[in-house]
């Protein structure tokens, strides 16, 4: 499988017009060690042919928690530590879960002010005031996006959580998808105020019992909120232990539940329509139908991808360079692509 064929996979992948319900697959143990062997072998000839994928880096790939193939190119490796970019809003989206499950936020209908109030410009623009926390995680708070070719101005102003309050409005709240890194990193300011501890500290606490996981550098902003949504360093293994706590509904292997069920149905609710390419979109995940099974996947820049197909028990992580675009290059349909083959490998 070249490159042409996994671009061309990709493009054939019908839109999902709904996503469907949550589901667990439980009884992977139904294949014989024959088969797993057979699957083994061909999604290691499959990722042995991903290398033409140039700025591919790592891929993982396992079914109800059972190893099926994993790979890293060149001088990467399934261990070192890389910039997940915006793969990371799913964790962020996480943590907003938790918090509501401690009672720390009143819920997904939240308004933003309760906690926000002080940061907002002086006469704010009415419209702040409706602003809500599930607006924020399905990026539909209307404000103008601070991603694409307004990041760097943000990133540059004094004070990222202000600036951001003070865009103009292009939309009303629970409009349309505005994606913009400043409506998780309003997240993670919320997620401090209320619960008093830094946004990697509730990670840390919250996510620590998770085999395998482990957030290391995050970058902060001039007032030291963790930046929500980008430029957080994360292992192979690390995301992949991640894409296994939702793809086992909120639990760790070992049975202690730190997310709730209903917060990983919900966040896998399509909300609105990604402006990029069609695709449904949660709270922080994406939504896609590929080789026809309903599957959810973080997002980062470069391609730095995880993929859970709740129906098939799959989980899969794919790294990429993260100074490589992933988008208007058809890099990110080809990883769709791979993702569709291993689909249909799993599945005959």
């Amino acid at each position: 499988m070249n490159r042409r064929t996994l671009l061309a996979a990709a493009a054939a992948l019908p839109f999902c017009a709904a996503a469907r319900a949550f589901a667990q697959s439980t009884d992977s143990g139904a294949l014989s060690s024959a088969d797993l062997d057979v699957i083994r072998q061909r999604i290691g000839a499959l990722l042995a042919e991903a290398r033409r994928l140039e700025t591919l880096e790592t891929v993982i790939v396992t079914r109800n928690g059972e190893r099926l193939g994993e790979r890293a190119y060149g001088d990467s490796s399934l261990t070192g530590s890389t910039n997940i970019k915006s793969a990371s809003k799913c964790v962020v989206s996480a943590l907003v879960g938790i918090a509501i499950d401690k009672g720390l936020l009143d819920g997904v209908d939240q308004k933003i002010e309760t906690v926000l109030r002080s940061e907002f410009p002086k006469n704010p623009d009415p419209r702040l005031s409706k602003i809500t926390i599930g607006h924020l995680l399905s990026m539909r708070a209307g404000l103008d996006r601070m991603s694409g070719p307004n990041y760097g101005r943000w990133v540059a102003s004094r004070n990222w959580t202000r600036f951001a309050l003070a865009a103009d409005f292009i939309d009303e709240p629970g409009g349309g998808m505005l994606y913009s890194t400043a409506s998780t990193h309003l997240l993670s300011v919320i997620l401090t105020k209320v619960s008093g501890k830094p946004t990697l500290a509730l990670a840390r606490d919250w996510l620590g019992p998770l085999k395998g996981f482990r957030i290391g550098a995050w970058d902060r902003d001039p007032q030291g909120y963790y930046l929500g949504g980008n430029q957080m360093a994360m292992t192979p293994r690390s995301l992949h232990a991640f894409g296994e706590l939702y793809r086992r509904g909120g639990v760790t292997e070992d049975g202690t539940r730190l997310i709730s069920e209903s917060w990983v149905r919900e966040s896998w609710i399509r909300r609105t329509n990604s402006v990029f390419n069609g695709d449904g979109y949660g709270y922080a995940w994406f939504l896609r139908e590929m080789n026809g099974e309903q599957v959810n996947y973080a997002w980062g820049y470069g391609g730095q991808m995880l993929y859970i197909a709740p129906s098939l028990g799959l989980t899969v992580a794919m790294t990429s360079n993260e100074a490589a675009p992933s988008a208007r290059t058809g890099y990110r349909d080809e990883l769709h692509g791979l993702m569709s083959s291993i689909i249909g490998i799993v599945r005959t």
